[in-house]
């Protein structure tokens, strides 16, 4: 029976590392579609949310599951229950990268952003597939060296996000309402979605030490 236990736990987290890897692709191909105006990438991203809702439910579901048969303590009880929650972070996740990708949609063909607030987009997206990536990495191995990683890349997120606001609301700003509107909807998207990679990593952290003060990062 223990045996049977230990399998279901490793079901668990590779259906966490299989949602991961389809959020990863989730904001590497919105991030393009904002960036190209690709409308077909970006209905392509919007199609495939439903699959990573899909996959977070069925989760939740097992993980529900285990805790109805198996009644886990200490680190069992642990993993479940943070897979719960880390299931929920990354279905959030998908949501944005999908949101970015409604944005592209959108706007179709004209570029979502000014020209002057593009490379700071760019930067921005491209540190959300970076975090993607190595969330997938984080919940494989447990490496809490890469926790600290993500967190900082998203202080550097959260500076950008900043910039578009300092932007936006300056007197120098010369877009129309619908851009302001744009920048400010994409920029939240991009520092939320990475917000909720930090609070995935606190949770990976905990699990590999046992410890939530050591994994206040």
């Amino acid at each position: 029976m223990r045996e049977v236990f230990q399998l279901e736990l490793q079901e668990v987290q590779e259906r966490l590392v299989e949602i991961a890897t389809l959020v990863a692709a989730s904001i590497e191909n919105a991030t393009k579609a904002f960036h190209d105006s690709d409308v077909n990438l970006a209905e392509l991203v919007i199609a495939n949310d439903d699959r990573i809702d899909a996959r977070a439910v069925a989760l939740d579901e097992l993980a529900i599951d285990i805790l109805a048969r198996q009644n886990p303590v200490a680190r069992d009880l642990r993993i479940v229950v943070s897979a719960l929650r880390i299931s929920a972070s990354l279905e959030r996740m998908g949501d944005f990268a999908e949101h970015i990708a409604q944005l592209a949609r959108y706007r179709f063909p004209e570029k979502v952003v000014p020209k002057s607030l593009r490379p700071t987009f760019t930067e921005m997206g491209q540190l959300d597939v970076q975090i993607a990536q190595k969330l997938i990495t984080l919940l494989t191995t447990e490496d809490i060296a890469l926790a600290e990683e993500i967190r900082n890349d998203d202080d550097r997120i959260d500076e950008l996000h900043l910039s578009v606001f300092d932007k936006v609301l300056g007197e120098t700003w010369k877009g129309a309402p619908a851009d302001t509107v744009d920048a400010t909807l994409a920029s939240r998207y991009h520092e939320r979605f990475a917000d909720h990679a930090v609070s995935i990593a606190k949770k990976v952290a905990y699990l590999a030490t046992g410890d939530w003060v050591g994994a206040d990062l």
